[in-house]
């Protein structure tokens, strides 16, 4: 009962505060279409990620974790025209689907789609010395978390923001009797970003269509 109510609100705020268009429900159909898995942020974090992009006026966004797109196509909005989304996707069939979503769209031009292992290509992506980037969203395999937000931190410039997607798992991270890869990998992003003196960060639980979760979100000093 309570999953329904958290999805209930979830759709009245869509409803109330974003437009069919802004929603991407084109993307989210032919998601399922391509029968890739349905872990896409839901239409009210895809909102916020835009907005917390826009507020600190990000033209560069990192963003490990495509899938087919729908938080790509959030955060390429935010960049605007001139802007750059550098994302990975490791399943080259992802990809496909991301990228003809991208561009129907209208967005190819503002976003820059590798497809490969993301440690196997963030050092390259650091060997092209390009600006540092504003803002970074991490939402792909959990147990390389840790990993993934010491290259997000080390090409962000100060004052970027890095979110973490799905760092609660039900409450998992807080449950030590919990031992499966993604509490794991969850506790020891945590441990990782509380040892890191170069950001001040938190933690928010959300509940919703996508169950109970939450965001890690760090600002770099």
């Amino acid at each position: 009962m309570l999953e329904e109510g958290w999805r209930r609100v979830d759709d009245y705020i869509a409803e109330a505060l974003i437009s069919k268009e802004e929603a991407q429900e084109t993307t989210l159909v032919a998601n399922a279409r391509e029968k890739l898995p349905p872990i896409d942020v839901s239409p009210p974090q895809g909102k916020l990620l835009q907005l917390l992009a826009c507020a600190i006026g990000a033209k560069r966004i990192l963003e490990i974790g495509t899938l087919g797109g729908y938080s790509t196509i959030w955060l390429a909005r935010a960049v605007g025209e001139g802007g750059k989304v550098v994302t990975f996707e490791v399943d080259p069939r992802h990809a496909a689907v991301a990228r003809d979503n991208i561009a129907r769209e209208g967005l190819s031009a503002r976003v820059d789609l590798r497809v490969g292992a993301a440690l196997d290509m963030l050092p390259q992506l650091e060997s092209e010395q390009g600006p540092r980037f504003d803002f970074a969203f991490i939402d792909a395999d959990k147990p390389n978390n840790a990993a993934y937000f010491a290259y997000a931190l080390k090409l962000s410039r100060p004052g970027a923001l890095i979110i973490v997607d799905n760092v609660v798992r039900e409450g998992a991270v807080a449950d030590p009797a919990i031992t499966d890869s993604g509490a794991l990998g969850a506790r020891a992003l945590f441990e990782a970003v509380a040892a890191e003196g170069r950001v001040e960060a938190t933690a928010v639980q959300t509940v919703g269509a996508k169950g109970w979760d939450g965001f890690l979100i760090a600002r770099v000093r």
